[in-house]
C-alpha cells in the first residue's frame, strides 16, 4: 500500500501494516533459513542451531579469557550479536580459539562460519576472502604516564628531539613516528611488552601503540597510564566470511549495522564502554549515517 493510501485510509490500514509486520518478525529460523540459497551458510548455521567463530583468546581488548576462563573481548561481542540475531540467544557460539595466521585458512576450508579477529582490511585479503562492514577504526596512538611532567601530544612536540618514543621495531615504525613527531627519538622495541615496559621504566616518555590499546590501558589502570591524545594511520577492523556467499555476508552486515547504528545496540555500545572506556555517541533519528 501506497503510504499516501495507508494515511488516508486511517486506522484499520494501520492496524492490517501491524499484522503484517508482525507476522514478519514471528519467522521461526526454519522459515528464516528456507528464504536463503540451498547452499548458503546462513541456512546451515539455521539448521545446526549455533554459530561457529574462530576468534583468538590472549589479545585484550579484542579477545582473551576472563577470570572464569570465559572467552570475553569487543570481537567476542561481535560474535554475540550474530548469535543474538540468528538464534535470538547470544550464547549460542562455538569458538575456534586459533593463531592470527589461521584466520583465512579456516575461512576457506571451512572449519569456521566467520572470523572475528582483529583483521585489519587490505585489499590483498579482500581477494582471499569477503570481509564485513568496518566494526572498528584502529590506529597509533600515544600512550604516556599520567605523572610525567610532559605527557601530551602537545609537550612531546613540542619536546623535539627530547622527546624519546618507543615503538615495536618494523620496516615502517621510525616512518610513523616522525609523521606526528618529526623530531621525536625513536627507541625500536621487540616485543610489544617492552614497547610499554620501555615507558613505565622512564626509558621512553611515550611509547607509539594501537589505539585500542591506550584505550584499554588507560580504563584498567587510569594512575599508569595516560592518553596523550594524538591518533594516526587509520585501519579498518572487519569479520572476514567466505567468498561467494551473497545471503550470508548480507547477514552479517545487516546484523553488524543494526547492532552499531540501529535500535538494538545494548552489546556493542556495552562492549565499547567496557574495553575502550566510551560510549558511542547517541544515534539520531533522521538522516542515515552509516
Amino acid at each position: 500500500m501506497e503510504r499516501r493510501d495507508l494515511l488516508k485510509s486511517g486506522g484499520l490500514a494501520l492496524a492490517a501494516a501491524g499484522i503484517a509486520a508482525g507476522a514478519g518478525a514471528t519467522l521461526t529460523a526454519r522459515q528464516a533459513a528456507a528464504q536463503s540459497a540451498p547452499d548458503s551458510l546462513l541456512r546451515k548455521v539455521l539448521d545446526r542451531g549455533h554459530l561457529i567463530v574462530g576468534t583468538g583468546s590472549t589479545n585484550a581488548p579484542w579477545h582473551f579469557e576472563d577470570e572464569d576462563g570465559a572467552l570475553v573481548g569487543m570481537d567476542i561481542a561481535m560474535a554475540k550479536i550474530l548469535a543474538k540475531g540468528l538464534f535470538d540467544d547470544e550464547t549460542k557460539v562455538e569458538y575456534i580459539r586459533q593463531d592470527p595466521a589461521a584466520r583465512i585458512p579456516n575461512i576457506v576450508t571451512g572449519k569456521v562460519d566467520i572470523v572475528a579477529q582483529f583483521m585489519t582490511v587490505t585489499p590483498g585479503r579482500a581477494q582471499l576472502v569477503a570481509v564485513t562492514r568496518p566494526y572498528y577504526v584502529e590506529g597509533i596512538a600515544l600512550l604516556a604516564r599520567p605523572d610525567a611532567e610532559v605527557k601530551t601530544y602537545d609537550q612531546l612536540l613540542a619536546a623535539g628531539s627530547d622527546a624519546r618514543i618507543s615503538i615495536l621495531q618494523n620496516v615502517d615504525a621510525e616512518q610513523s613516528v616522525h609523521a606526528v613527531l618529526p623530531d621525536a627519538q625513536v627507541l625500536l622495541i621487540d616485543t610489544q611488552a617492552n614497547v610499554i615496559q620501555a615507558l613505565e621504566s622512564r626509558r621512553a616518555d611515550g611509547a607509539a601503540v594501537d589505539l585500542s590499546t591506550v584505550r584499554w590501558l588507560v580504563r584498567q589502570n587510569p594512575d599508569r597510564y595516560f592518553d596523550a591524545g594524538k591518533r594516526w594511520f587509520s585501519m579498518l577492523y572487519s569479520a572476514a566470511v567466505p567468498q561467494g556467499d551473497p545471503d550470508w555476508l548480507h547477514y552479517v552486515n545487516t546484523a553488524f549495522d543494526v547492532a552499531m547504528h540501529g535500535h538494538q545496540t545494548d552489546i556493542y555500545d556495552g562492549a565499547f564502554a567496557d574495553y575502550f572506556g566510551q560510549t558511542p555517541p547517541a544515534r539520531e533519528p533522521g538522516f542515515p549515517a552509516i
